[in-house]
């Protein structure tokens, strides 16, 4: 059983958050090259110190979910019910982060990651690091016994998957469409 957080870490997380919501609506507001660090720490009411004790740069204001998408992605494949095949679970979990991805309230922030080319370096090395995640624990897993190679394969192509597909017309039936092809695939490297 998990205990609920303490108040320390409730104070902690509203502040987060709170840093997080105001950086995002300035830079919406202003563009996000026009605003500076202490700008959104003033505005937020913290010290620059405090900002960068919970985001470790400013593209981390605009990616405040990396962790939590993240860690999703690992517990698809560790919290997944035993003798549960590894792609289904893959594919919820992408399917999730698509639908969030593009729900109407991220266009304009999706707009502003474009046009950004800091933004967009940044999302790509996020996503590079999801994948060795991804792979490491699909990897950890002693029932799918794949190498190396395939381990970070599919998980490659999971992470490329989302994507892909966030930019999709549709983007639930493009999730579908190229996981039947990883599944081809994660089948392909069966021992």
């Amino acid at each position: 059983m998990t205990m609920p957080p303490g108040r320390r870490e409730r104070k902690k997380a509203a502040t987060r958050q709170k840093i997080a919501d105001t950086a995002l609506r300035l830079f919406l507001e202003r563009g996000y090259d026009a605003v500076g660090i202490r700008e959104v720490a003033a505005e937020a009411d913290v010290a620059v110190t405090t900002l960068f004790s919970h985001f470790a740069s400013k593209e981390a204001l605009v990616f405040e979910q990396d962790q939590d998408f993240e860690q999703g992605l690992m517990r698809a494949v560790t919290d997944r019910a035993p003798h549960e095949p590894l792609i289904p679970a893959l594919r919820r979990e992408v399917h999730a982060l698509v639908r969030h991805c593009t729900a109407d309230s991220a266009a304009p922030i999706w707009r502003m990651i474009d046009e950004s080319p800091a933004l967009r370096e940044y999302e790509e090395s996020m996503r590079l690091r999801h994948a060795e995640s991804l792979a490491t624990a699909i990897a950890a897993d002693p029932d799918l016994s794949r190498s190396t190679t395939a381990c970070r394969t599919i998980a490659r192509f999971a992470i490329d998957a989302y994507a892909l597909a966030r930019e999709a017309a549709d983007p639930d039936a493009a999730v579908d469409e190229i996981f039947r092809m990883i599944e081809a695939a994660w089948e392909a490297t069966s021992p």
